[in-house]
């Protein structure tokens, strides 16, 4: 239900963090569209992507009805191939009528949408993901990749739980998104309950690659 922006009223540095702002507002987009949300999608495409290594965001999520923040990543021969073919991984996704929940996915051809491979994570004691900052990564290995919240593996996937047939597609580079959605067939839409402006802060993005170091002959992350 949004109109994604490049204004600073949507997406800026603020005492050191980076905050995706979505605001309660009539807006056409770049599509000449009127929605009456903005917000902002940060992505690194045609700058950076990874393939394999240790991603991770430290964050504070919104929450409300309708609000839907995701930290995730697709493949970065998406202008080849398209969705779902080139491969997509969230790494974190909540909807914020779950305000304790997370989810991690993927979603590749035969297995997107509705479909897609992946697991829930609820914090415990009925806290919630708004009231403090939380690290949400996952470490991509070749054929297989496991998601973390807080440095807790909660998740893994392997080509081998992929439906019978299906290909595994996290073989290549992918490149980081970070956006705050409103609205959408599984958050639901915002009502009564839901207030603006609502806001993802991020205190920092990390992507780590493991080296075997000759010297100690341990690893280095």
């Amino acid at each position: 239900m949004e109109s994604y922006t490049d204004r600073r009223a949507n997406s800026r540095i603020e005492n050191g963090h980076l905050v995706i702002e979505a605001l309660q507002e009539e807006f056409a987009g770049k599509d000449g569209k009127k929605r009456d949300y903005t917000s902002a999608r940060l992505k690194t495409l045609g700058k950076q992507s990874w393939a394999y290594g240790r991603i991770e965001a430290r964050m504070k999520l919104p929450r409300g009805q309708g609000v839907w923040p995701a930290f995730w990543m697709m493949g970065d021969d998406i202008g080849v191939k398209g969705w779902p073919t080139a491969g997509e991984i969230d790494i974190m996704e909540n909807i914020g009528k779950e305000p304790g929940t997370v989810h991690g996915t993927i979603h590749g051809p035969g297995y997107s949408g509705p479909g897609g491979i992946g697991g829930p994570y609820t914090l415990s004691n009925g806290k919630v993901f708004a009231e403090d900052f939380h690290l949400f990564a996952i470490e991509w290995e070749t054929n297989k990749i496991t998601w973390f919240v807080d440095d807790h593996a909660y998740f893994s996937v392997t080509p081998e739980k992929l439906p019978a047939g299906k290909k595994w597609v996290y073989d290549h580079p992918h490149f980081i998104l970070l956006n705050l959605a409103i609205g959408g067939h599984w958050p639901g839409n915002p009502n009564e309950t839901t207030k603006f402006p609502q806001q993802l802060l991020i205190d920092y993005v990390r992507v780590y690659s493991r080296v075997n170091s000759a010297a100690t002959g341990s690893p280095n992350n």
